[in-house]
């Protein structure tokens, strides 16, 4: 028996991708595991293979187990699905609202709103519905399913503590900032991770409370056009902050050993893998109460409400750089939150939901 699984698209760097690609490992210990997807970047070839490549590779798939990780819409993906005759396991990341991408990028914004039809569409299939967080539950809920099971990702959060940091980029944060408190901000540059709000507040943090911070955003750009104005802001501004774009895995832990605090301004998430890597390495934290944020915080951060205010937010990040009890504290919870998230208690989720259906 084969568990194979189907990503709609997969990239280096893509947080679904990678999700899949650990559980393949765990997979591989029951037996035959592959991770296919509709649309597979030349980088992963030879890890990930096109759906259409499977009848090839596995067979009639008698007796073998799907199980399909929804994030987008792909309609080639979502017919794959349809026609083939194993049981399906759907894996919920949450798909992120349309509305977010309809002004910027409509042909995203219509893959995730096919991507919500797709998955109702698939629900007479799914044998068995699985979400990654309590949020994302409720969201496939919404769209007609029932008994749906949270299976949190496997998230290897103490590793990250091990991995060396990149020199040049230490250097260079230690340059730029000076000995200032340093804010940080790690994903990819959307529009419903706010970055627009998240420069906002820092405009108001440095203008009336810290004026000597300095902001850092990492993450890739996604939309060129959205990274375009958010850089016109920081010029017109007159902002301390830098947009790095895509970094490695030694840049990223540079980051944050560099950081004082981590701020999101996201409103829409399924997890919000950085906000536990920030408390995994020390760094306390501030969100805003949006989707799967507050379950992921607990109480090991400052949660703010779900409203743009700009200046709450600001002063939520003076309170994070500035005071040292506060500090103390939340990286004190902060550790206490993320060894919640054992990766080894989320595989053993993962396969015992699974034993269900097996």
């Amino acid at each position: 028996m084969a568990i194979h699984q189907v990503v709609a698209g997969a990239a280096p760097g893509d947080a679904v991708t990678g999700a899949a690609l650990r559980l393949r490992g765990l997979l591989r210990r029951i037996g035959p595991s592959d991770v296919y997807a509709g649309l597979v970047d030349p980088a992963l070839a030879g890890e990930v293979w096109s759906v259409d490549e499977y009848e090839a590779r596995a067979g009639t798939g008698a007796g073998d187990v799907l199980v399909y990780h929804a994030a987008v819409g792909e309609p080639a993906v979502a017919a794959f699905l349809q026609r083939r005759p194993e049981p399906l396991v759907l894996l919920y990341h949450d798909i992120t609202p349309a509305a977010f991408f309809a002004a910027l990028d409509p042909p995203l914004a219509h893959r995730l709103a096919g991507g919500r039809a797709e998955v109702a569409g698939l629900r007479r299939r799914v044998v068995l519905p699985l979400a990654v967080s309590g949020s994302s539950a409720a969201g496939l809920e919404a769209l007609g399913y029932r008994d749906v099971r949270v299976s949190p990702l496997p998230l290897e959060l103490s590793a990250l503590r091990e991995l060396e940091p990149d020199p040049a980029t230490v250097e260079r944060l230690a340059h730029e900032a000076d000995g200032r408190p340093v804010v940080l901000f790690v994903g990819p540059l959307l529009p419903h991770k706010r970055p627009d709000l998240l420069l906002s507040a820092f405009h108001v943090l440095c203008t009336y409370r810290v004026p000597e911070a300095h902001l850092v955003l990492v993450g890739a750009g996604p939309l060129p056009g959205f990274r375009r104005a958010l850089e016109g802001v920081i010029d017109e501004l007159g902002l301390d902050a830098h947009i790095t774009g895509w970094v490695s895995k030694a840049e990223l832990m540079a980051y944050y050993r560099g950081a004082t605090g981590f701020v999101t301004l996201s409103e829409h998430e399924g997890v919000c893998a950085p906000l536990l890597e920030a408390m995994a390495l020390d760094v306390p934290v501030t969100a805003r109460a949006h989707a799967a944020i507050p379950e992921t915080v607990g109480d090991a951060g400052l949660l703010l409400p779900p409203g743009d205010d700009p200046l709450l937010a600001a002063e939520a990040m003076g309170d994070l750089v500035s005071d040292g009890g506060l500090r103390g504290e939340l990286i004190a919870r902060g550790r206490q939150r993320v060894a919640d998230f054992d990766p080894d208690v989320a595989e053993a989720t993962f396969l015992g939901h699974l034993a269900d259906v097996l």
